[in-house]
């Protein structure tokens, strides 16, 4: 059985009992960031083997985590924060369990995409995810452009030091819009931005703050 388990985004308060009790049946864990799973497994009081699993080892290790499933073995993924596959490493592991008829199961918690939206004040529903924006200009201003097909709220994530190259390209292509920045979510020093993106950029570009970024309009 391989288990998809969502876990806390910040705060380790948010895990749930299903989580944990998961996680103690289960015969390893995958994880992007041993160190990261290590401390919340400290704080479940839990130990479990570890096995990094990241965006550049993943195809090359699923065949051996294919063939221990195979045997039985009950695996575990888990991200760095939040839930599994999104913007993170695990769909070609489970597309590959399936093809084997292994049994895939997804234990549901925190995510950072909905905290968000919930916090936001902007429509709920329909609403767009769009991950991360790519790295070269080029792609990123393609990327922006194409967001204007779509009439529904849109979510994306940021980090530190392209938040403002970011705030300054969607600005380009819609104008001084209302706009919705959440930064370290349930985490003690989260932070709710509401505003015009003009009054974002003049934020952040005083305010050089750490953590992952998260944009809705």
């Amino acid at each position: 059985m391989l288990y998809l388990i969502s876990t806390p985004i910040g705060n380790l308060k948010d895990i749930t009992e299903r989580a944990k009790e998961v996680i103690f049946s289960l015969d390893e864990v995958l994880c992007e960031d041993t160190r990261r799973t290590l401390k919340l497994l400290n704080y479940l009081k839990i130990k479990k083997p570890l096995e990094s699993f990241f965006e550049h080892n993943e195809e090359r290790k699923i065949p051996k985590i294919i063939e221990k499933l195979k045997e039985g073995k009950k695996i575990g993924l888990i991200s760095d924060a939040g839930t599994p596959l999104i913007c993170d490493p695990g769909y070609k592991l489970v597309r590959e369990a399936i093809r084997n008829k292994i049994e895939v199961e997804a234990i549901p918690g925190p995510s950072s995409i909905l905290v968000g939206l919930l916090q936001s004040s902007f429509p709920p529903y329909p609403f767009i995810f769009f991950g991360y924006p790519p790295e070269k200009k080029k792609k990123r201003e393609t990327f922006f452009k194409r967001m204007k097909d779509f009439e529904m709220t849109k979510i994306l994530f940021s980090s530190p030091h392209k938040i403002i190259f970011h705030l300054k390209e969607i600005y380009d292509i819609f104008g001084d819009i209302e706009i919705y920045i959440g930064r370290e979510l349930t985490k003690i020093h989260q932070e709710n931005f509401h505003g015009k993106i003009s009054q974002a950029l003049e934020y952040f570009n005083k305010n050089k703050l750490k953590g992952e970024f998260l944009i809705i309009f």
